[in-house]
C-alpha cells in the first residue's frame, strides 16, 4: 500500500496532542498490515470559527495544498489526504515529519540580537523588540528550499507562514519530500489577498527562469487536471483565484512584495 493509500484507509488511531496549536491537532498513527506510519490528525470537528474563512473548510484545504506542491514537483507539503472518517470524524491526516536534531524553523529562519545581525548568508526582514525591550531582527536563510516555499506561499496565498511551520523533510518516511517541507496550510487559498509570511527576503527579486518554467507547468496543469481536484476541495472563486495568482506571477516577473505595512504573522515561530 502506498503511503497516500495508507494514510487515507489505515486504521488510524490517536497517540496524544499538540497543544500549542489553535484548532484541534493530534499525533496519531495510521497501520494496515504491516505498514504503519505517525500521522498529524486534523478533525474538522476540532477546528475554530474564523472570521475570513468558510466553517469546516481548513482540512480541505490543508489537502489542496500538498495537491498543487506534488503537482508543481515541489513536495514542500508532505504526504497528506482528506479522510471521511477517524476517531473524531472527517479531518486532515499528514505523515509526521520526525525533525531528529533539527532546530524549530528547520534552521532556517531565526530571531537575533540586533547588535549581532549573523553572517553572509541571512537575509533581515524586520525589526522589533523582545520581551524586555532588546533589539532583535528576524531574518531567514538566503536558501533555495526557503525560496522554493516562499514561491508556493504566493501561489496558494499564505496567511500564516511562521517560522515554526518551517520543517526538515523526512525522506524516511516519504523519499520524494523536498528537503524543507511547509506544514500548517488551512489558511490558505482565500480568494481575497492575505499572504503573511516571515520569507519575505527575496520580495521584488526577479524569478529565476527555472521558477517561471515551474510556474508555467503549474498553470497548465491547474487548468485542467489538477483544476478539477482543487475543486473537489475548494470553492470555484478559490480555485479561480490560485490560476489568477500565477498569472500575476508570471505577467510581473518578480517575486511578491509586501504593500505597506509588513505582513508577517503573530507570534513569528
Amino acid at each position: 500500500m502506498d503511503l497516500l493509500s495508507l494514510l487515507r484507509e489505515g486504521e488510524l488511531t490517536v497517540e496524544g496532542r499538540l497543544v500549542v496549536a489553535s484548532n484541534l491537532t493530534l499525533l496519531g498513527r495510521v497501520t494496515h498490515g504491516d505498514a504503519s506510519v505517525r500521522c498529524v490528525y486534523k478533525p474538522v470537528s476540532g477546528e475554530q470559527p474564523l472570521w475570513d474563512f468558510p466553517d469546516g473548510t481548513l482540512a480541505a484545504r490543508e489537502a489542496a495544498a500538498y495537491e498543487l506542491s506534488a503537482a508543481a514537483g515541489w513536495h514542500v507539503v508532505p504526504p497528506t489526504v482528506l479522510r471521511p472518517d477517524g476517531p473524531f470524524g472527517a479531518g486532515m491526516c499528514q505523515a509526521w515529519m520526525d525533525q531528529g536534531e533539527a532546530e524549530l524553523g528547520a534552521g532556517r529562519v531565526d530571531v537575533v540580537p540586533a547588535s549581532a545581525p549573523p553572517a553572509g548568508g541571512w537575509l533581515p526582514i524586520l525589526e522589533a523588540v523582545d520581551g524586555d525591550g532588546t533589539p532583535v531582527l528576524l531574518v531567514h536563510a538566503d536558501d533555495p528550499g526557503l525560496r522554493r516555499l516562499a514561491v508556493f506561499d504566493a501561489v496558494v496565498n499564505n496567511a500564516d507562514r511562521k517560522g515554526g511551520h518551517v520543517l526538515a523533510g523526512d525522506r524516511s518516511v516519504a523519499p520524494s519530500v523536498a528537503e524543507v517541507v511547509g506544514v500548517d496550510h488551512g489558511v490558505c487559498f482565500n480568494a481575497d489577498p492575505k499572504l503573511r509570511t516571515v520569507l519575505w527576503g527575496w520580495a521584488g527579486s526577479a524569478l529565476t527562469a527555472a521558477e517561471r518554467s515551474e510556474l508555467e507547468r503549474l498553470r497548465a496543469l491547474a487548468g485542467g487536471a489538477l483544476g478539477t481536484t482543487l475543486g473537489e476541495l475548494l470553492t470555484d472563486e478559490e480555485v479561480a483565484a490560485t490560476l489568477a495568482r500565477i498569472d500575476a506571477l508570471l505577467a510581473r516577473g518578480t517575486m511578491p512584495s509586501p504593500e505597506g505595512r509588513m505582513p508577517v504573522p503573530w507570534p513569528v515561530f
